[in-house]
C-alpha cells in the first residue's frame, strides 16, 4: 500500500513553494492562458484574448505558440520538468506503486494553483471527442515521463500501454481531485490508491498475455516439421 508515501506527499504539500511569476513572453502567455482557460472552455479563448492578457502583441504570441493546445502543451512539459526536478529519494528503495504514488501526488501538487483551468478542460474534453484524443496524445507523453521518474520503464511496446494505462488513470483520478477540498486530498489519496492497484493487477494479466506469442512462436517451428516430416513420410 502507499501509506508512507501518502504521508511524504502530504508533509511536501505543506512546505510548497509559492508559484513564481512569470517572466519571460512565454511564461506570460501561458500564465494568461491558464486564467482564461479557468474562466471559460477552451473552445472560447482566443488568440487576441490571450495576447491582451499576457500583455504581448499577437506577432510575438504567433512566434511563440501555433495554436492554444500547443500553450496547453507547453504548460504539460513545465510540469513535466517540476516533477522531474524533484528529489524522491526517500522513496528509491520502495515498490514500483509506493514510488509512482509518489510521483503523482507531487504533480498533483504542483497543479493545484490551476484546478480551475483543469476542471475546465475536463467539461470541455466530455464534449469535444477530437479535443479528448488530443488531450490524451499529450497525457501519454507526459505519463512516460512519470513512469521514467517512478524507476519504472517506459520504452517500446509496453512502456507504451503502460504510458496510456497510467495516462487513464491519472484522468480519472483528476476527477475526484478537482472536487477534493481536503488540504490534505484524503479523497485523491484514496482514489490514486485504489486506481494504482487496479493497474497493478492490469500490469500483471498484460504481462501474462505478452508472454503468449511467445510460446506460440516457440511452437509454431515444431508443428512446420512435423508438418514436412508428414508430407515426406507420405511421399
Amino acid at each position: 500500500m502507499a501509506r508512507r508515501s501518502a504521508r511524504k506527499s502530504s508533509a511536501r504539500s505543506t512546505r510548497r513553494p509559492a508559484a513564481a511569476a512569470p517572466t519571460s513572453d512565454r511564461d506570460k502567455i501561458i500564465a494568461a492562458f491558464l486564467d482564461l482557460l479557468a474562466a471559460k472552455r477552451i473552445e472560447q479563448i482566443g488568440f487576441a484574448e490571450i495576447a491582451e492578457a499576457a500583455g504581448v502583441p499577437l506577432a510575438q504570441l504567433r512566434n511563440e505558440f501555433p495554436s492554444t493546445l500547443a500553450i496547453l502543451a507547453a504548460h504539460i512539459k513545465s510540469l513535466d520538468r517540476a516533477v522531474l526536478s524533484e528529489d524522491f529519494g526517500d522513496v528509491e528503495d520502495e515498490p514500483p506503486r509506493e514510488r509512482l504514488f509518489d510521483v503523482l501526488m507531487r504533480r498533483l501538487e504542483i497543479l493545484s494553483p490551476h484546478r480551475e483551468a483543469v476542471r475546465s478542460l475536463i467539461r470541455s474534453a466530455r464534449r469535444n471527442p477530437p479535443l479528448a484524443l488530443a488531450l490524451n496524445g499529450l497525457a501519454v507523453r507526459s505519463q512516460q515521463w512519470m513512469l521514467t521518474a517512478a524507476g519504472i520503464s517506459a520504452s517500446g511496446p509496453r512502456g507504451m500501454i503502460r504510458a496510456q494505462g497510467l495516462a487513464a488513470l491519472f484522468g480519472g483520478v483528476l476527477r475526484t481531485w478537482i472536487h477534493d477540498e481536503d488540504p490534505g486530498l484524503a479523497r485523491t489519496m484514496a482514489a490514486l490508491d485504489r486506481a494504482l492497484a487496479r493497474g497493478q493487477r492490469f500490469a500483471g494479466l498484460l504481462e501474462d498475455l505478452c508472454r503468449i506469442p511467445a510460446r506460440l512462436c516457440r511452437l509454431r517451428p515444431r508443428r512446420r516439421r512435423d508438418e514436412h516430416s508428414e508430407d515426406s513420410a507420405a511421399a
